[in-house]
């Protein structure tokens, strides 16, 4: 999977982190690190562009989850507890209602159908118009 960052302009400055490949158990950690860079570095607003993300596994979503912990202000669940992590994932989403810092672009199909299956779809934004999803935040 390869990870890219850019920046757009809308109400407030947005960072959008586009993913091409597949996000799974190889590489989740990886996103989760970049998540944790840019948030270090002051990015408080996140779009996640799945445009050419051909796969995502629960390990991926695990990293979708921590993500969004993280610019909501908590401290996220150390991926390395495994499914502890991602049994979380359904208590403090629910809890919190949706995401208001970060928001998923344009997810394939196959791709939206997990999301859809796992719930992410009432947890997170989804938008496929880019200027719509900078605008949102």
């Amino acid at each position: 999977m390869n990870i890219s960052v850019s920046l757009k302009q809308g109400r407030v400055p947005v960072t959008v982190i586009g993913l091409d490949g597949r996000l799974d158990g190889q590489n989740y950690q990886e996103l989760i690190s970049k998540g944790q860079e840019l948030f270090n570095s002051g990015v408080r607003d996140v779009l996640l562009d799945l445009t050419n993300l051909s796969y995502i596994s629960s390990a991926g979503m695990v990293a979708f989850h921590n993500i969004a912990l993280l610019l909501r202000g908590e401290t996220p669940p150390s991926p390395d507890q495994g499914w502890s992590a991602y049994r979380s994932m359904g208590r403090s989403s629910t809890e919190s209602g949706t995401q208001e810092h970060f928001k998923l672009f344009n997810p394939q199909t196959e791709v939206n159908h997990i999301l859809d299956m796992v719930g992410f779809n009432t947890i997170f934004n989804i938008y496929t118009d880019l200027d719509e999803a900078v605008n949102s935040f």
